[in-house]
Order: structure tokens, then sequence, then C-alpha cells
């Protein structure tokens, strides 16, 4: 297997992530309940976050966490947001860029995470 390197490698790991992401009983329902129509421009927007994170392309402008922010999501989801993702890189690709592809998304996670439980707790919202 090669290492993530391009936008081809960035679409198919987010192309294949999101397709088990919408599968899966406990994520589908939320996923696909938020996104609703908009999964091109839910996608188009993921392959710019993970270009500009990975392959240092900075083409992804904006917050990703508010979008987030209210969504009934715990540790369960987070888990298996986690599975899904290793699943995936772990799948399609080997090398540095696939390790930090998922180290990425699990700090990424618990921030994520940290921070709903945090406004959830204090009732405050977050910045946009």
């Amino acid at each position: 297997m090669q290492d993530i390197s391009t936008i081809a490698d960035i679409r198919l790991l987010v192309d294949t992530f999101y397709g088990k992401v919408r599968e899966q009983p406990l994520l589908g329902p939320i996923f696909n309940g938020a996104i609703g129509g908009r999964w091109p421009e839910h996608l188009d927007k993921m392959y710019r976050f993970w270009q500009t994170v990975l392959l240092e392309e900075h083409t992804y402008y904006g917050s990703p966490f508010p979008p987030h922010a209210n969504m009934p999501l715990d540790q369960r989801h987070f888990d298996a947001w986690l599975e899904l993702w290793h699943q995936t890189v772990d799948g399609h690709f080997a090398g540095p860029k696939a390790e930090e592809a998922k180290w990425r998304a699990h700090k990424m996670a618990g921030m994520f995470l940290s921070k709903i439980e945090y406004y959830r707790h204090t009732g405050s919202k977050p910045l946009l």
C-alpha cells in the first residue's frame, strides 16, 4: 500500500470513510440528519480540510468545530468515528501520512468531545 500523497488519495479516504459513516447505525442517523441532501458540499469541504491538514496545501478556510457544537454526540460516537477512520486509513494506506491522519483524527475527536461537553454543561455557545 502507498501513503497518502495526493488529492486523489484524500478523495478516496474521505469518500470511503463517509460512505461507512452514512451506513453506521450509531453515526448514520446523526450525520444524515445534519447534512441531509448536502453530502456533495460536505465531502468537498472534507477534501479541502484533509488536503490542508495532511498535504499542507492550504485549501480549507473555516472553523471545523461550530457545525458539530450542538450535535447529540458523546464518547460512543467518537469511538465509532475513530474506529471507522482507522479502518479506512489502514485499509487503503500505509506510511507516515497515514499514521498522521490517524493521530490527527484522534486529537480532533478528543478536542471536539471536550468542547461539546463544555458547551453542553455550561449552556454557553461557541464563538463562530
